[in-house]
């Protein structure tokens, strides 16, 4: 059942009381949660969380333990963005809640809808005057500024209106985690509880824009000779791709993506630029005199929609904000029209507005082609770089132009690392519909859990076990190294593709840009022993080694076609993943301290 688009539910079946008797509050929880469509679990069981674990397998639900605490947040991070639905994760009290904090803070700056249920002592033991408690903290006041909302459910009758506002702050507005306690004193207790509300009963959902400023922003649309979508992150964590596209072909009109809105919606893959790491989307904003800006913060990434290459057209381009947030209106640029709502309802709003108009499409032919060209030109210039059949390693840009090619149809693409995505941002030749990454936050490490998360929960949700493929670099793949063996648990099929150089290649480039050629690089090198290949084996899954640039294609063919996960190790040439790494110029400027 979809949260947005909920099956009817008569009055009847909406004032009927539960059996006598009343329901545990382990069990209404799973209720609540399976009224929005959740149907996955993310979490280490300790004694608070084993009767939830238990009654969630028996609905049928996909319960995921992972090796730390952090991975499961992000796990279900993953798992909110490839469903377009809240996400629910949980952790033990004290170490548990600890190490889940990198994953709440993660999913506050990435603004994702994560509910995370933190055990805790029974109350009784918290309000003792007493030294030396085992296995304890306050945990509300270490989490509260990293959320979006903390409650504790310190009564049963309290359950649902802790758990609703919970869903309910973390799906308005700009979403965010929020956090529920969840003392082991009222795992047991019983309620006498009404039947679940659909969530249009209790929280706004699918909010439409203002009728009046829909028709305005039609107008301007029509009038305008240089239209361009802008399309961020949430387009694809809202699952509105379709209406998306549907506009798109009604406009003729290129489509923009913001560093987080890296996934190309189905069917018009071919009119989509990424911004600033495509020389097409410069053309476009440059030229650009209307932006209909979708489900984005306008941020740094897209220098607030007014910087550099937004510069010259200031004085005379229109803006048409679609953003459900109404306090992020105005903030980073003046807006001509705003159209406060969910992009899901807005979208189609706009689009039924436009009636039988229909853009002109020169503009957009134009860009297609140079955008194909410019992909052309990328992977033949690639040509004359190092392919590892000499002394020098693979070139980061052939790696990656090789692993690309690769990538499975109808396949979700994981990301993770540092220098290596800088190089993905302009080589990577696939246009993938379903991309997972880190994009505000800047975590890396998060790959491996990103990729199970997002799997698993696709698989929930569908019922299809489609491929997936992490491209990585060898830093970032050791953070979270031992998730690998719940890709091997559940058998996934998922190709990771890691580029080694032994370094932290990113950071050995601020080295020498800041000090110069030849400076010492302390912190950023380490053992050249490790075998990625060799430790996916020891975990269980197919692991490869390849040392030339035509064989990693071969190699990821090869991998799919044994199912199950697989680790390729690629050796590439650290001093070009350093030194070389493709429009940095570019990538710097969202760090312009006070420019911006």
């Amino acid at each position: 059942m979809s949260y947005d688009d909920p099956k009817p539910v008569t009055a009847t079946s909406e004032l009927k009381k539960v059996t006598a008797g009343g329901i545990p509050v382990y069990k209404r929880i799973l209720d609540l949660f399976e009224a929005e469509g959740i149907r996955t679990l993310f979490g280490i069981p300790d004694p608070n969380f084993v009767h939830m674990c238990l009654e969630a397998e028996r609905r049928g639900w996909t319960v995921v333990s992972p090796h730390h605490e952090a991975a499961a947040g992000f796990m279900a991070e993953a798992a909110s963005r490839i469903t377009g639905k809240p996400a629910l994760c949980f952790g033990t009290l004290g170490p548990g809640l600890a190490n889940m904090m990198p994953a709440i803070q993660c999913c506050k700056v990435e603004n994702s809808p994560v509910i995370f249920l933190g055990g805790q002592r029974a109350r009784v033991t918290e309000r003792r005057v007493r030294r030396g408690r085992i296995q304890f903290v306050r945990q509300e006041p270490m989490i509260e500024d990293s959320v979006k909302y903390s409650g504790a459910i310190e009564y049963a009758d309290q359950t649902d209106e802790v758990i609703r506002e919970a869903i309910r702050i973390a799906m308005s507005g700009t979403p965010g985690p929020t956090y529920v306690e969840y003392p082991s004193n009222v795992i047991l207790e019983e309620l006498d509880a009404p039947a679940v509300l659909p969530p249009h009963r209790y929280r706004l959902t699918n909010q439409g824009a203002d009728g009046d400023r829909i028709a305005e922003a039609a107008e301007l649309i029509k009038a305008a000779k240089h239209p361009i979508l802008l399309v961020g992150h949430a387009v694809h964590t809202t699952k509105s791709g379709e209406a998306v596209k549907e506009l798109a072909l009604k406009m003729n009109c290129p489509v923009i993506q913001t560093s987080g809105g890296t996934s190309y919606i189905k069917g018009i893959e071919d009119r989509t630029f990424q911004y600033v790491f495509s020389d097409a989307s410069i053309e476009a904003v440059e030229a650009s005199d209307c932006v209909i800006a979708l489900a984005t913060e306008l941020g740094e990434p897209v220098h607030f929609g007014r910087w550099r290459h937004w510069y010259a057209g200031e004085a005379d381009r229109k803006w048409i904000y679609v953003q459900q947030d109404p306090t992020a209106i105005g903030v980073n640029r003046a807006v001509d029209v705003p159209l406060v709502g969910d992009v899901r309802a807005v979208v189609p709003q706009l689009t039924r507005a436009l009636g039988d108009w229909v853009g002109d499409d020169a503009d957009l032919k134009k860009f297609m082609q140079h955008g194909q060209a410019e992909l052309d030109e990328l992977a033949a210039e690639t040509l004359t770089k190092s392919d590892g059949t000499g002394d020098i390693k693979i070139h980061t840009s052939r790696f990656i132009v090789e692993a690309t090619k690769a990538f499975p149809e109808g396949g979700i693409m994981i990301r993770d690392g540092g220098a290596s995505v800088v190089f993905g941002w302009t080589y990577n030749q696939c246009k993938p519909n379903d991309v997972i990454w880190n994009q505000n936050y800047g975590h890396i490490g998060t790959g491996l859990p990103y990729a199970t998360g997002a799997m698993l929960a696709d698989i929930a949700e569908t019922g299809v076990t489609r491929p997936g493929m992490l491209v990585t670099s060898d830093s970032s793949f050791l953070f979270h190294i031992a998730e690998l063996e719940v890709a091997v648990r559940r058998n996934l099929p998922l190709v990771c593709v890691v580029a080694v150089d032994f370094q932290w290649g990113l950071e050995v480039g601020v080295y020498k840009r800041t000090f110069g050629p030849g400076t010492e690089e302390t912190g950023t090198h380490w053992s050249n022993k490790v075998r990625f290949d060799k430790i996916a084996e020891g975990l269980g899954a197919y692991g490869e080694y390849v040392t030339t640039a035509d064989e990693i294609g071969p190699a990821i063919a090869r991998a799919y076609a044994r199912g199950g996960p697989a680790v390729i190790h690629v050796p590439i040439d650290p001093k070009a993943n350093s030194e070389e790494m493709p429009k940095y110029d570019k990538f710097r400027t969202w760090y312009a301290e006070g420019t911006q």
